[in-house]
């Protein structure tokens, strides 16, 4: 883990010369620890989105899609859960908040109607894609593609799986919900400030 290799760095070079900036180091934990923490948030956000949408609209025709997404949701969580352990990131103090503010968003939607469901997912992805586009370019311009190649392209395949998913939304009657602009701003707005804390606390 980043821990593991890192966790002597101050000790191994507190005689380096200015040539080897040693807080380089503090740096790329700090974002791994940043990364995977916000992220493995969301998962666990977006599970229980799609948990309160099945809830309310389990025996409807939009019931197969929604699972599936569902369950891709599922693979994404397990994997930022194992990459949590890897690298001894402790997770967001607010994830309780999280667990029911998803259930209640996804469920809430889907009382408004497969449309307003469907809205849901398209802000939610839009607000995520952006966040996993952002991440990937901070590895890319600080040059640690090689370094962290293994969670690029686990960021990389989530990206594009939450991308389907929005297009999913889109295709499936997202902007027939009622007041559909308001609704996604609202919740636009929600995803954006939930990342922002989650990645410092």
């Amino acid at each position: 883990g980043i821990n593991a290799e890192y966790g002597s760095a101050d000790a191994d070079f507190a005689e380096a010369d200015d040539s080897f900036p040693s807080e380089k180091y503090s740096r790329s934990e700090e974002m791994i620890q940043r990364f995977v923490r916000v992220d493995h948030a969301g998962e666990v956000g977006a599970n229980d989105i799609y948990a309160g949408q099945m809830a309310v609209l389990g025996r409807s025709e939009v019931a197969p899609l929604i699972q599936h997404m569902w369950d891709q949701e599922k693979a994404h969580q397990a994997k930022m859960k194992e990459l949590i352990g890897e690298h001894r990131v402790r997770p967001t103090v607010l994830l309780p908040f999280w667990r029911v503010a998803g259930f209640a968003l996804g469920a809430g939607s889907a009382l408004l109607g497969k449309e307003a469901a469907m809205a849901c997912t398209v802000a939610v992805e839009d607000t995520i894609v952006t966040h996993y586009t952002d991440q990937i370019r901070e590895i890319v311009e600080q040059g640690k593609e090689e370094e962290y190649s293994e969670l690029l392209k686990i960021l990389q395949k989530f990206r594009d799986e939450e991308l389907e998913h929005h297009d999913t939304g889109l295709e499936h009657g997202a902007e027939l919900a009622p007041q559909y602009k308001l609704l996604s701003s609202v919740i636009k707005v929600g995803c954006t400030t939930a990342i922002k804390i989650a990645e410092r606390i």
